[in-house]
């Protein structure tokens, strides 16, 4: 048994850094840019409208009022894609659309509703004084060109896509998706939908796992649940070596008579780098590496297998597609943590703000047979190890689940 950050640093020596591929845009979601998104012109573009109205010069409104309206003379329209080429001079003004580009000449937009209105007639009168400015979008004051928009690592979501749309990249370089296998073993599992029988349970972990792989921006390439037989769990783990980047398996790696995942890994000439961990749950932890393969052999209790999941292998895909390190957070206990003595201590739990601070509190089911513990938990609460339990009001690691929010 190895202590985690020993684990975690052997892990990091092996882990490596996938190609990347060009990805349409409508394809881009959930994936991590491999590069630089710069913008390729500024935003706005050119001064605009912000509201539907007309386009004035500002000293030809001068004294206006509901009382006093001014007349200018209409002399074109301009609107989103279709700008006016006019120039505008004293008494003259130009419809103009929210978006479209303001002519020449002109310094103000007069709002529809502070005026007489649209109509064919060549005139229309003005019930409001304008200031230079008033509701033009200016060229560039949201976004100069060549800025920085994304930074290379980051994970693509709608604003991503969005800002991409609006600077025109069609194509994205990205991170290629990791490939992965998941499997679990044991003669008592069932796929759900089945009738279970005297000692059967039904298989939840590759669930969970096939679910994480995607969240995280991988892709279960092989998926089985493998009965407690050596030949078969031999040619499903030879196939994965040969065309996987990383392999999961739940369950077979710790001390039972069937467990034959670890003899059968060492058999096919995989690396085993450690096999323990001082953490609960989740001790019999095996991280092996085959075939330019990483390889996370996870308990099977199912809370073991969801926390080892995101605590080990979240990371661990998240760097082989360069994005960008999650940033670290602690919050104060609002009640007693059950710290360990010599094991690094998981549990679920939940976290909000409060009094504009994060707090946090452990899940009440701390069994590693409890999955129903992580139904209402939005994050995983760690501590290192020590003789006595953690404190209210004490600082603890949260590590916050990524499709959770806050409160």
């Amino acid at each position: 048994m190895i202590p985690l950050e020993k684990a975690k640093s052997i892990i990091q020596k092996h882990i490596f850094i996938l190609e990347t591929e060009s990805v349409s845009l409508s394809d881009a979601g959930n994936r991590v840019l491999a590069e630089d998104i710069i913008a390729t012109f500024p935003s706005p573009q050119f001064d605009n409208s912000a509201m539907d109205g007309f386009a004035v010069r500002s000293v030809d409104t001068e004294g206006a009022s509901p009382d006093n309206p001014i007349t200018l003379q209409v002399v074109s329209i301009s609107s989103a894609g279709s700008p006016s080429d006019v120039d505008l001079q004293s008494g003259e003004c130009s419809q103009c659309m929210t978006g479209a580009k303001i002519p020449v000449g002109a310094d103000a937009i007069i709002m529809v509703e502070d005026s007489s209105g649209f109509s064919d007639s060549d005139s229309v009168q003005v019930m409001i004084e304008a200031s230079a400015g008033k509701h033009i979008r200016r060229m560039g004051e949201e976004i100069a060109e060549d800025e920085l928009l994304i930074q290379k690592g980051t994970r693509i979501t709608p604003g991503e896509i969005g800002t991409c749309a609006t600077f025109g990249y069609g194509k994205l370089s990205v991170a290629k998706k990791p490939k992965i296998a998941i499997f679990g073993t044991g003669d008592e599992l069932i796929e759900p939908g089945n009738e279970l029988k005297p000692g059967e349970i039904y298989n939840s972990n590759l669930y969970v796992f096939a679910e994480l792989v995607v969240k995280a921006g991988g892709e279960v390439v092989m998926r089985n649940v493998i009965k407690d037989n050596k030949d078969s769990l031999r040619a499903f783990l030879s196939e994965a070596l040969e065309t996987c980047d990383v392999i999961i398996s739940s369950g077979g790696v710790s001390m039972g008579r069937y467990d034959y995942v670890r003899a059968v890994f060492m058999e096919l000439g995989v690396t085993e780098h450690f096999w323990k961990v001082a953490q609960k749950p989740g001790k019999p932890f095996f991280f092996g590496t085959g075939n330019s393969t990483l390889i996370f052999g996870l308990p099977g209790n199912p809370v073991s297998a969801f926390i080892g999941f995101m605590e080990w292998v979240w990371p661990v895909l998240e760097t082989m597609t360069g994005k960008k390190e999650s940033k670290k957070v602690t919050g104060i206990l609002k009640k007693t943590f059950p710290r360990e003595k010599v094991k690094y201590r998981f549990l679920f739990g939940n976290a909000w703000i409060e009094d504009g601070e994060l707090v946090c509190q452990a899940s009440t089911k701390v069994g590693s047979h409890m999955l129903s513990s992580s139904l209402e938990a939005n994050c995983i609460l760690s501590s290192e190890p020590g003789k006595s339990i953690l404190t209210v009001g004490e600082n603890i690691n949260v590590n916050l689940l990524p499709w959770k929010t806050i409160e």
